[in-house]
């Protein structure tokens, strides 16, 4: 028996990771990916639970030799990516699987394993949005600016999606995540188009 995969995308700040981590606090039997990087950790940040903090030099080598099964550099600075062994191995075992990943990386999937359920994440509103990511205070204006270019962009896929959830509150998107993951609809017969 294998599991299903649920892929969970959206903008910058619109509460993926806190939504993931309700899921895993939750719902132990839905196994979550944890994702490499090339960025720093933010404060209590934990390697190997958060994510796999890693070096330029080992990304590329992790890539190179096809230990990834997606990955891209976000907001035009860091590398991100899925590690390849642990979602078969999780799927393999009859787990349902969770993916928090971005919209570069949930076209990669795509292709890789198109019987995946692709679940975007949607805020409220774009201010609500806004409000989230200036309230986090972990980026310079700066850095700001760049990803809320790129949440412009990710909201405009959203229709690529095969369903989306409204994250009002972390509670009701979690919930509404794990009735997608534990019982999942059928994978539409005709996808949308790739943005």
């Amino acid at each position: 028996m294998s599991g299903r995969l649920v892929v969970l995308a959206g903008p910058t700040a619109v509460g993926k990771g806190t939504v993931c981590r309700w899921v895993m606090e939750q719902h132990p039997e839905v196994w979550v990916s944890v994702s490499a990087t090339t960025r720093q950790p933010r404060p209590g940040e934990v390697d190997g639970s958060t994510y796999h903090f890693v070096d330029p030099e080992r990304f590329s080598a992790m890539v190179e030799e096809g230990e990834m099964l997606e990955h891209a550099v976000v907001h035009g600075v860091h590398s991100y990516g899925t590690p390849r062994g642990p979602v078969e191995e999780a799927l393999g075992s009859g787990r349902p699987a969770l993916l928090e990943i971005d919209l570069q990386g949930a076209r990669q999937v795509r292709e890789s394993m198109p019987e995946a359920l692709f679940v975007f994440l949607a805020p409220p509103s774009w201010d609500e949005l806004v409000r989230r990511l200036v309230g986090r205070g972990t980026e310079g204006p700066e850095e700001r600016e760049r990803r809320l270019e790129t949440a412009r962009t990710e909201m405009a896929a959203r229709d690529w999606f095969d369903v989306t959830v409204v994250n009002e509150t972390v509670e009701q998107a979690g919930r509404d995540l794990v009735d997608l993951i534990l019982d999942p609809p059928p994978v539409p017969a005709e996808r949308r188009a790739t943005p």
